[in-house]
């Protein structure tokens, strides 16, 4: 690999997702022409970012407070908890303004062929958070599985599912509006609010 500090850009920006050497080049292109204090401001930005955000202690999912903002906001419905993959599908649903519950957020889905059980995921978690409600003002009544719509997402949503019903807690799933192999992230707002109202019971 070439070590020149321009192509050492191109190679570092190509290593984020959904950057191909293409790109990556026009946006080492686009800051190398930028002048240093937008450089130093956008590198102190990914510095600081990376320092001072962590997870959530009760929903996982990237903040700078703990609890995070949603978790500590006493006007969230804690009776309803919207499971999600990633943190990024947390903001992907809050968009849409539908949900008025908490969150909790996975980190992945079941994947045995890559290795992935449940032992890797926040379920663990999930299970004690519901257990430590039963004995508050406000048990949990309800679990909306916004899983994406794929074989490994809805294994995930099955295996939540089995554990989770014989409590008593309603589980629910996304309805249709999100195709089979889609993903949260690059749905529209309107499709997803859809999707959470007309959600169904998982079977």
């Amino acid at each position: 690999m070439n070590t020149d500090p321009f192509s050492k850009l191109v190679f570092e920006l190509s290593k984020l997702p959904g950057i191909g050497e293409k790109t990556a080049t026009r946006l080492a292109y686009f800051l190398v022409k930028q002048d240093q204090a937008t450089i130093t401001s956008l590198s102190e930005s990914i510095v600081n970012a990376k320092t001072a955000v962590h997870l959530c202690s009760k929903c996982f999912t990237f903040t700078d407070v703990d609890p995070c903002r949603i978790c500590a906001d006493s006007r969230r419905d804690t009776a309803g908890i919207c499971v999600v993959d990633k943190p990024m599908d947390v903001h992907t649903v809050e968009r849409t303004g539908t949900h008025k519950g908490v969150y909790h957020v996975l980190h992945g889905v079941l994947s045995p062929l890559d290795g992935i059980g449940p032992q890797d995921l926040k379920i663990r978690e999930l299970l004690a958070r519901i257990a430590t409600a039963e004995t508050s003002e406000t048990p949990v009544r309800e679990l909306i599985l916004a899983l994406n719509p794929t074989v490994e997402g809805d294994a995930t949503a099955i295996y939540i599912s089995k554990l989770v019903k014989p409590l008593g807690i309603r589980v629910t799933k996304l309805a249709h509006g999100i195709p089979v192999g889609g993903v949260l992230e690059y749905t529209d707002r309107e499709t997803l609010s859809r999707a959470l109202i007309n959600r169904l019971e998982v079977m």
